[in-house]
């Protein structure tokens, strides 16, 4: 009669053996068929410090994120320059993993000084260079440009080699000669400029309405303005800014 019980016994503990396996398996599969749906989910609200946008292998193409979550600079799918965290808002990324544009905000005030700066940001860069269009908002305690860039940028090097040797030469102890290797990047011979904004339209710090063109060194060569008093004026300039004609003549 032991024996039997025993036997029994056995039975059960093995019903339930293969009970529960049955039934982890199951929870198991129907978490993961959960998150590999493809069933478009609908929410009235997400809250997160960071989400990111990815192609089906998996690849980043945008990034939204807080100030400390933000993503840092990316080239060919290596870091550069600035570390992660302090760009909140929309970074881009193009089809190699390189950073290509954003949308950046920040705005704060001083609570010793009072004083405070803002700051909006949106731009697309040039491939394997730094932004070539972007529209940006500057607000340093009351000091404001606001506008549309159009910039140039060079081909060679790529801007994270561009940028490791400019803040090389910004070290250089020796004033002269850092501003004399600068100027050689900025403007090396017999080779186009690193960079220069060639169009600006918006508002200055002097509240002008302004419509500058500038050649290909970035000085302005043709600009269009009404000022804060409300003259209009067409001023024609030299590379060396100084006015070689104007309309209206007084």
């Amino acid at each position: 009669m032991e024996n039997q019980d025993i036997l029994i016994l056995k039975k059960k503990v093995k019903s339930l053996t293969i009970n529960l396996y049955l039934i982890t398996t199951a929870t198991i599969c129907f978490f993961l068929f959960s998150f590999i749906s493809t069933k478009n989910e609908t929410f009235n609200e997400i809250t997160a410090k960071k989400l990111t946008i990815v192609e089906s292998n998996g690849q980043p193409r945008l990034v939204l994120a807080n100030s400390q979550n933000s993503p840092a600079n990316l080239m060919h799918g290596k870091t550069y320059g600035l570390k992660e965290g302090g760009r909140p808002g929309l970074i881009f990324l193009n089809d190699e993993l390189t950073e290509c544009g954003g949308l950046v905000f920040t705005g704060r005030k001083d609570p010793k000084t009072g004083e405070y700066f803002a700051s909006g940001h949106f731009s697309f860069d040039q491939y394997d260079q730094n932004q070539v269009l972007y529209l940006q908002y500057l607000d340093d305690n009351g000091s404001k440009k606001t506008g549309l860039y159009v910039d140039d940028w060079h081909k060679n090097p790529d801007f994270a080699e561009f940028r490791k040797k400019y803040k090389e030469a910004e070290k250089i102890p020796d004033e002269i000669e850092r501003e004399k290797r600068l100027e050689e990047m900025r403007f090396p011979k017999n080779s186009e400029p690193a960079f220069a904004n060639r169009v600006f339209i918006g508002k200055d710090v002097n509240k002008d309405a302004v419509l500058n063109l500038s050649d290909t060194k970035g000085n302005v060569r043709l600009q269009m303005k009404v000022d804060s008093l409300g003259k209009a004026q067409i001023l024609f300039l030299d590379d060396k800014g100084k006015i070689t004609a104007k309309f209206p003549q007084q």
